[in-house]
């Protein structure tokens, strides 16, 4: 698996440079580390929020808090780790589409399939004056799916490890290269993300399939 100094090397090669550097936390002592020290997490953060990644998203039960806006019943804590906010759930949410209604029967006994009623809740996610963000929403005991800050390179997929040395020398391109070839090469490397990381978005969501039944409440019930 790629280190954040391989992901580095990687970008740095896509402008011709030598690529060696050694370290970049702390920075080693050139030029290349020290841009690569300031820009790396500024890129791996951005891709992380272009995309709901399978390796990044968390399923969790968020906290309770002290409810001060009247128009929303409930709110929660919006976790350390959160990057992008995807969906608030029932508890009871088997998937983020649907859950089984009752079973209902036939007048001959035989079970009729009902389908489901659609789960993600509405939500609002403000910052309060102390910095500290909420979740509010009508959803009593909440489960949260979001996009969580992974840093630990072992997780990321191959493409997305592609993705990022691109973008991560779009941003390397100008201060590593002056002037107009400098911004010429930042163009030329964000044309390779973009089409990289099309690949790897659509890699990535080919790895879980969802079944959505959903039926409106008037329908359910004839």
């Amino acid at each position: 698996m790629a280190s954040e100094v391989d992901i580095c090397n990687l970008a740095l090669a896509h402008l011709g440079d030598a690529a060696t550097v050694s370290s970049i936390n702390p920075p080693e002592g050139s030029v290349q580390a020290e841009h690569c020290s300031r820009f790396y997490p500024i890129a791996r953060d951005a891709l992380l929020e272009m995309h709901a990644w399978g390796f990044a998203t968390k399923r969790v039960a968020i906290a309770y808090l002290t409810n001060t806006w009247p128009e929303w019943t409930y709110a929660y804590a919006v976790p350390n780790d959160a990057v992008n906010i995807i969906a608030i759930l029932p508890s009871e949410a088997t998937n983020d589409y649907s859950v089984g209604i009752n079973t209902m029967f036939s007048q001959t006994g035989l079970p009729l399939i009902a389908g489901g009623v659609y789960q993600p809740q509405p939500y609002a996610v403000e910052t309060q004056a102390d910095g500290t963000q909420i979740i509010y929403t009508n959803q009593e005991d909440a489960t949260l799916r979001y996009s969580a800050l992974i840093t630990d390179t072992t997780q990321f997929s191959p493409l997305f490890v592609a993705s990022l040395s691109y973008l991560l020398a779009s941003y390397l391109a100008g201060p590593t290269i002056k002037g107009e070839i400098g911004s010429a090469e930042a163009k030329r490397c964000l044309g390779l993300f973009q089409a990289t990381f099309g690949k790897a978005s659509v890699s990535d969501a080919s790895q879980r399939r969802n079944t959505i039944s959903q039926n409106v409440g008037w329908m359910t019930g004839r």
